[in-house]
């Protein structure tokens, strides 16, 4: 399991958002963009209130921001527009990509994050390079609490991956992807 105590004075049901970089972060990397993303959680806010957050980098592929707000409501629509904002000016400003948001993530069997088209997948499976047991990364994930469960990655089995595998059964659904 990924280590998330970073997140420890965060709730479970804590928003979380993860974006894939293109290409594994190098330690620098990641401390260059963890630093600039703490400079703005300092501030962060959510309609005048304070929001709480903390972010990681895991398997050198992965920026995982986790927040909660004090206010009474989650966090506003214009609070997750600042965060996408110093997430891409952070990303600019270290001329880092992310992976298209449909594309599909796996652990190759030389342990390498791989993302590729779902089409790709499908043919790789079709070939037998991706079996059930593959891992799978689901950065659609919405809570703290299913990054906490081990959900970011698994084997495609207990994933909705399975559906893209030929000859399996649907993996059963969950209410927090």
């Amino acid at each position: 399991m990924a280590d998330c105590s970073v997140f420890s004075a965060l709730p479970d049901d804590a928003s979380l958002w993860i974006h894939t970089a293109d290409a594994s972060l190098e330690g620098a990397t990641q401390t260059a963009l963890l630093n600039r993303l703490s400079e703005f959680m300092e501030t962060w806010t959510s309609h005048q209130h304070p929001v709480h957050g903390a972010a990681t980098v895991l398997h050198d592929r992965f920026l995982v921001v986790a927040a909660a707000s004090d206010g009474p409501d989650d966090i506003s629509g214009c609070g997750i527009d600042a965060l996408t904002h110093a997430i891409d000016d952070a990303a600019v400003a270290l001329g880092l990509s992310w992976v298209p948001a449909l594309h599909v993530l796996y652990r190759a069997p030389d342990g390498t994050v791989t993302a590729v088209p779902r089409r790709v997948f499908q043919q790789r499976a079709e070939e037998g390079l991706l079996t059930l047991e593959t891992p799978v990364f689901d950065p659609s994930l919405c809570t703290l609490g299913a990054l906490r469960a081990g959900r970011l990655e698994r084997p495609a089995r207990a994933s909705w991956h399975a559906q893209l595998l030929p000859d399996a059964a649907p993996a059963p659904h969950t209410a927090d992807a």
